[in-house]
Formats: structure tokens, sequence, C-alpha cells
């Protein structure tokens, strides 16, 4: 069914601001029809995201459209930020894997970011995969309409945060940008926003975000999830701790399955609004207790060359962290240090953060504490560097199902993470 375009909309696609911009709405016009939508709706945030960061030498294809869009006088209709930076000197690496990073990986990362900058990247810092944290400054607001890609920012955009925007793919989120319009289908339709599944949380304790997050993902995939029961552990108000927590577990939610909105009864913007009335008739049920969530964790598949290979190196952050967890974490690594007797983390640690987060976190007294305990602080994608062929043979650990689910890394829950790196006991 073809879409039904404005005046402005099919002055575009016509041809009024030129041959390359008329090209951009004919892929924005094309996607959407792709879906049955049947019009276009323009994006209202301030700024947007972008979900391609790195610079792979293999992505010929995307610099080659950067150039004809510059060369065009073509520029994004918004400042915008953009996933982690692929690589970090500060990460540990050796001379073999940093080889490969840069003469046969990233090495088009200078020249790309450079086309980032002249089509509107917001700053040099605007490198992360959480731009709504207050520090990035990139933080839509309730029912803004975006042009996003990356799935965790997505989701918690949607959920946490009440804004409207599709799982888009790359390229789809600047092309959205650049034209200042995408097609209204999926969650960005009321209908899109109800939920086909009806979640209960029966646990015992505080269920770990990343886990619970994965259940529900596998569980619910592309379908929206109402969940009812989590308000116990988390409150009935978003402060920070349950931001923290809803980053975490929506990130699990989209790379586990693909979702791009929940609902949480009695917390989240529109489950406080519209309450149960969000659940469609003949939504299906899924009761999760811990002995549900303990199978989840069992029936991941461990990759490892050698399954009982000690750890060379931990991943904490993917989603990044936020200025809470960065700190609650440098109160739990010492106090893991001290319990076990040792004074530095006995396994090569990095906990990853955006450069604003970071430059937050360099301001408190909890910089120089985490510092002493041996954690490195980095900017760094852990999925980018688990790319490298080298350090995906690697034995890694992480907290994050994000990063399982799309490397060889390994899940252990908060608790077991602590344990390992201190070298405490489980």
């Amino acid at each position: 069914m073809a879409m039904l375009l404005n005046e402005e909309q099919q002055a575009i696609l016509n041809g009024s601001k030129g041959e390359t911009m008329a090209k951009v709405m004919k892929t924005m016009v094309k996607y959407g029809e792709i879906f049955g939508a049947e019009r276009m709706v323009p994006v209202t945030s301030k700024y947007n995201h972008l979900v391609t960061s790195f610079g792979l030498k293999a992505m010929t294809a995307v610099y080659e459209l950067m150039d004809q869009l510059l060369e065009a006088g073509v520029t994004s209709g918004q400042k915008f930020t953009v996933d982690p930076r692929p690589i970090d000197k500060n990460v540990p690496a050796n001379l073999l894997q940093k080889a490969i990073f840069n003469l046969a990986m990233y090495t088009k990362q200078e020249e790309y970011e450079e086309q980032l900058k002249k089509l509107g990247l917001l700053s040099d810092s605007s490198f992360t995969c959480t731009c709504y944290m207050d520090e990035v400054g990139n933080k839509p607001k309730y029912g803004e309409v975006l042009s996003w890609a990356e799935s965790s920012a997505v989701v918690y955009a949607n959920s946490v945060l009440g804004a409207r925007c599709n799982r888009n793919s790359g390229i789809i989120d600047l092309m959205g940008s650049i034209v200042g319009y995408v097609p209204e289908f999926g969650l960005l339709t009321e209908e899109g926003r109800r939920a086909k599944w009806v979640v209960r949380i029966h646990t015992e304790k505080k269920p770990e975000a990343q886990l619970l997050g994965s259940a529900i993902g596998m569980k619910v995939m592309e379908d929206v999830p109402y969940v009812i029961g989590l308000d116990k552990w988390l409150g009935n108000e978003l402060d920070d701790a349950a931001c923290t927590y809803l980053k975490d577990f929506g990130a699990a939610t989209a790379s586990n399955g693909a979702v791009g909105l929940y609902h949480i009864d009695g917390l989240t913007p529109e489950a406080k609004q519209f309450g149960q009335s969000l659940i469609l008739d003949g939504a299906q049920e899924y009761v999760i207790d811990d002995a549900e969530l303990e199978r989840v964790k069992a029936s991941y598949p461990v990759i490892w060359k050698n399954k009982d290979a000690k750890p060379k190196l931990c991943f904490m952050g993917c989603p990044h962290m936020s200025l809470e967890q960065l700190k609650t974490w440098t109160v739990r690594v010492e106090e893991g240090l001290k319990a076990s007797g040792n004074k530095k983390v006995v396994i090569p640690t990095v906990f990853t953060a955006s450069p604003a987060v970071l430059e937050a976190f360099g301001k408190t007294e909890f910089r120089d504490r985490l510092k002493a305990t041996g954690v490195i602080t980095s900017y760094i994608c852990p999925l980018m560097y688990m790319n490298n062929p080298l350090c995906k043979s690697m034995p890694v650990i992480t907290s994050s199902n994000k990063l399982r689910t799309y490397t060889s890394a390994r899940y252990y829950t908060d608790d077991e993470i602590l344990a390992e790196i201190t070298g405490g006991k489980n």
C-alpha cells in the first residue's frame, strides 16, 4: 500500500531539496511501506542517536554514502550522539591483538569520525550507548518521536522515558534525522504500545536485572510485556537506582529477544498513567520465580574452548555503566577485596561508561578509590573489543547478557563477578 504523504513530504520526494534529499525521503517511504505505515510523522526530539560508531574497513559502502551526503550539503537535521568507540589503549590487549585492531579491523576510525563531525556529531565526548544519561545530555522527553537504532537505547527511551521509537536499523536512524520524518507504525502507534504478555514476578529476592531481562526477552521476543510485581523491589519512583536497574534489564530484553518497549506496573510512565488497561485482551502470561531464573541461567551455553579456563578479563558496562553504578561498584569491590585479603583485583577488570559519566566520576572521591583496586575505567564498547578474533578466543567474563549473547563472553551474576575479580568465594 502506498503511503499518503503531505505536501512538504511529497515535494521533498519530488526533488524540491535536491536529488540526494529525495533519495533519503524515498528510503524512508520504502521502509515505512514494508511495515504497512500509512503516513510519515515528524521527528520531534532535540537530538538524534546513531548506532554505527566503528570504522571497520569492511564498511566501505557506509563511508561512500556519508561522502555523498556531505558533498550534496546534506547533514543531519539534529545534532546527534553515537555508540561507543571500539578501541581504547587503556584496555588490556597484547601486541597481536592491538595489531589486529589498528591494522586489520578499525582502520577507518579516524576518517569516519571526521565524517560524523561534519554530519552533526554533538561533541567529541558523545560516544556512548547510554546517551540518555543526564551527564550526556541526549534525554528525550515523554511522547517525543525519535529516529534511533541502538536497541538498548530504544527500549530505554520507550519504556523508562515514554518517548516513541521503533527498533530501526543503522543508517535508517540517520536518514530519519536528515529528512526529519519517520514512518508511523509499530511502537509509534497507540495499539503497538499495548502489551501482548503479562509477566508476573514471584521471586523471593530481587531478581538480577540482566537475568530477568534475558528470561523475558527469550519468552516474549518482539512483543510488549507488562511486568507485574517488580515494583516490590524497585519501588514506585524512577530514581537513579531504579533507572540503572531498568537500563540493564531492558538491554537484556532487547538482545536476548527483540523487545523495544516494556511496561513495569506502578513504575514506568505509561504504566502509571494507564495501568493494566495497556494489556491486550487474550494476552499470554509468564510467571517467573527463582527456579525459573536458575533454569534460564543454566541454559546459557559456555563456548570457551576450555570451559574450566581461568578468566583473563572481566567487562562490566554493556550498556555503559551509570554514575550510580560506578560509585556502588567501587564500594563493592573495596569490600570484596577486604574480605578476600587482596589489595587489587585478581582478574584484569574494565568498567565502561560514557566519557561524560567518566568525567563526572572523576570529580568524586570514588575515582581514586576505584583506581586503587586495580579496576580500569574506559569509554570502550566491549562488543567491538570482543569482535577481535584474538580477543574472542580469550576466556572473558561479564554480568552483561547483551555481551554474552553477541560474543564468547561468559555470563556471571553480579555477586559471582565480584567474587571472581576480588578472589573471594561465591
